[in-house]
């Protein structure tokens, strides 16, 4: 280069403008999730949501199953609401959620609290024997009950007659066969509970028992203000999930006591069955509804009063 002669800056390379993505291109990330989670929703509409809607029509038809399903309207909802046997199944189930329920959350949260004790020896064999029960087919555990309850040749009876009290008619009295049928549900689900129950207590933070000791709290204390308060959404759950499955039972009186004796143990769920058996479709859809709106009620009300303050 000369002195006097100017030089035209250098252009500097640039790089090629990437093309603009079409509509295609630009639709494929969004459709992307959606065709993942398509599968469930299929599933679901075909064997959830489908079956609930024709549930729901069918409960306001007099249908046996075959023929045409002729609409009747409410009648079928008028004869369950005054109808002394479906009062009755009810009542039985509200018994047996008072036998089972506050049962099974006091003495699932003491063994869940005992379990989770670091210093307990041998909890894996008593885990294990805790969700047994949990995991064994009922139909057999329910003619272990019928065997061990029976009047004349049960092994309860005779452990009775060993320390001279009398014989106990379990499966055949009004008195009895509700608490042993409650008996056999606490047997068969408390593992369950105190999965749940353990699982809320080990999420407690060992750091906020290690400051309520520094501070002084006792065990009973921090039991009373810090257990308590941290698993009550535990709590709130058990309670939700049983109240649906005592107001549900079927199998257990089904198989040990067939309602009987004089229907004190006809349960909601055996009730409904009835209907289903003698082929009465629309009533028996309607005793669904009607349990579904039960036990939402139920379940609504126990987590409001389980919610804690702050929520």
């Amino acid at each position: 280069m000369t002195s006097g002669t100017l030089t035209p800056p250098r252009k500097e390379r640039t790089a090629p403008a990437a093309p603009r993505p079409g509509r295609s291109s630009r639709r494929r990330p969004f459709l992307a999730p959606y065709l993942f989670i398509a599968p469930f929703y299929v599933v679901f509409a075909a064997f959830g949501l489908y079956p609930l809607v024709f549930a729901l029509q069918l409960s306001f038809t007099d249908w046996k199953g075959a023929g045409a399903a002729n609409f009747i309207g409410l009648e079928n909802y008028t004869y369950l609401l005054t109808s002394e046997e479906f009062w009755s199944s009810l009542g039985n189930s509200a018994v047996m959620w008072l036998l089972i329920v506050p049962v099974q959350i006091v003495g699932g949260l003491a063994a869940a609290v005992l379990l989770a004790n670091a210093r307990l020896r041998l909890r894996g064999m008593f885990r294990v024997a805790f969700i047994a029960p949990f995991v064994t087919p009922l139909v057999a555990m329910a003619q272990v009950w019928i065997v061990a309850f029976d009047t004349d040749y049960g092994l309860v009876n005779h452990l009775f007659n060993l320390v001279g009290l009398p014989d106990v008619d379990w499966l055949q009295s009004t008195a009895w066969a509700k608490p042993t049928l409650a008996l056999l549900f606490l047997w068969k689900t408390t593992g369950f509970a105190i999965i749940i129950l353990l699982a809320g207590l080990q999420a407690v933070p060992a750091d906020v028992y290690e400051a309520a000791a520094l501070d002084g709290a006792s065990r009973k204390r921090q039991f009373w203000s810090l257990t308590l308060p941290l698993v009550r959404r535990s709590i709130a759950f058990l309670v939700v999930v049983q109240t649906l499955a005592v107001f549900q039972m079927f199998a257990e009186p089904f198989v040990v006591t067939q309602g009987g004796p004089y229907g004190s143990t006809s349960t909601g769920g055996l009730y409904l069955y009835n209907h289903i058996l003698a082929s009465d479709l629309g009533t028996g859809a309607a005793n669904s509804f009607l349990l579904v709106l039960l036990v939402f009620a139920l379940s609504l009300l126990s987590v409001r009063l389980l919610r804690s303050r702050d929520e």
